[in-house]
């Protein structure tokens, strides 16, 4: 079975879980904050993904690492993961959480790409064209600066990208001065 598949599969049980228990905030908060660390060290991915490091001694890596941050839920979670050998997916469970709880709570989340820290009106303004364009409740926009792109921004919402760069309509120029 494909990993999308099964990482689906867990996510939404543990996301119904939480409903049921009343901590699915909780669940988000523990489930963000696991996903940023995975991002941020490669190392414990690795391990996790690793086939020749035994199910214990990961199940014994998370318990030290997230076990005084995590809600019993969560904790108990990854227990039954480790059970079943799918730490080499845990980050995926965790990212399709996060996506299938964003879609519960009708959040988009958006990246915008500018030469630029964004102004408050800026920030405003790109947040009303992704709630146009998505058309969802709430939009979480994630910021990043990029110096190459010359000026104009670079917005991706989902699998969409709207390129305003200055760098793109050069590239779009040069391209039709080619041809």
């Amino acid at each position: 079975m494909a990993v999308a598949t099964v990482a689906s599969r867990y996510a939404k049980s543990l996301l119904d879980l939480a409903k049921e228990q009343n901590v699915l905030e909780e669940t988000h908060i523990d489930m963000l904050f696991f996903r940023d660390t995975l991002s941020k060290n490669r190392q414990l991915g690795l391990i996790l993904q690793n086939p020749i490091v035994r199910a214990e001694k990961k199940n014994a890596i998370v318990e030290q690492v997230f076990a005084s941050r995590f809600k019993p839920l969560t904790m108990a979670f990854f227990k039954i993961i480790a059970r079943k050998n799918r730490e080499a997916i845990i980050g995926d469970i965790a990212s399709e959480f996060i996506a299938q709880y964003d879609r519960l709570k009708g959040v988009q989340r958006a990246t915008v790409i500018t030469t630029v820290p964004l102004t408050e009106d800026q920030r405003t303004s790109f947040k009303n064209m992704v709630t146009k364009l998505a058309g969802s409740k709430s939009v979480e926009l994630e910021e990043k600066v990029d110096s190459k792109l010359i000026g104009g921004y670079v917005l991706r919402v989902g699998d969409r990208q709207i390129d305003g760069s200055i760098r793109n309509q050069l590239n779009e120029m040069r391209m039709a001065l080619l041809s």
